[in-house]
């Protein structure tokens, strides 16, 4: 093989050597946490309540982008069902509504607290109690995913009372 042959063949190897590794680093695996988020995530704690009642997660949400997000879901696997609410004041009565978003503006800040938007966790998958921590996946409108540690406090840790359920579409589990 004269020399010229040699060179292009090399070369040739080289770049097909170039393509595997790039393709290899755009594998699914490579996207398997999802597209980075712009929002943060604090203050984040779950309201514990005794014998297998529903309990509210709070947090502070806070958008960096400079485009409107919305959190548009949430699971964890320590509870069978996670749901956004908002709670408000209807015909006299509070009421839990469930919400299919919550958006968060451009540069702001969206704050989950009782008496307002808040998840609600159902249905206890194992005991959970007052110092754990619970993860909760957040879901956002841009594709973004978020796990976040929600700590659990007693049931008089902070904010309005919880107060019960009565009037508001919720049963206790038995």
């Amino acid at each position: 093989m004269n020399r010229a042959r040699f060179a292009y063949a090399l070369s040739r190897r080289a770049c097909v050597g170039l393509l595997l590794g790039a393709a290899f680093a755009v594998s699914p695996a490579a996207f398997a946490a999802g597209p980075s988020t712009q929002v943060r995530v604090s203050d984040a704690w779950i309201r514990w309540l005794p014998a297998g009642l529903p309990a509210g997660g709070y947090m502070r949400l806070h958008n960096d982008g400079a485009h409107m997000v919305a959190l548009i879901g949430a699971s964890s696997p320590d509870y069978g069902e996670v749901m956004l609410h908002r709670s408000e004041m209807k015909n006299g009565t509070m009421q839990m509504l469930p919400v299919r978003k919550a958006e968060i503006p451009a540069h702001g800040d969206l704050v989950f607290q009782p008496g307002g938007y808040h998840i609600m966790l159902m249905h206890p998958r194992q005991a959970v109690s007052p110092g754990q921590q619970v993860p909760i996946t957040l879901e956002f409108s841009d594709g973004s995913r978020i796990e976040v540690p929600f700590a659990v406090r007693k049931p008089d840790a902070s904010g309005a009372p919880h107060g019960d359920m009565h009037g508001m579409g919720m049963q206790p589990r038995s």
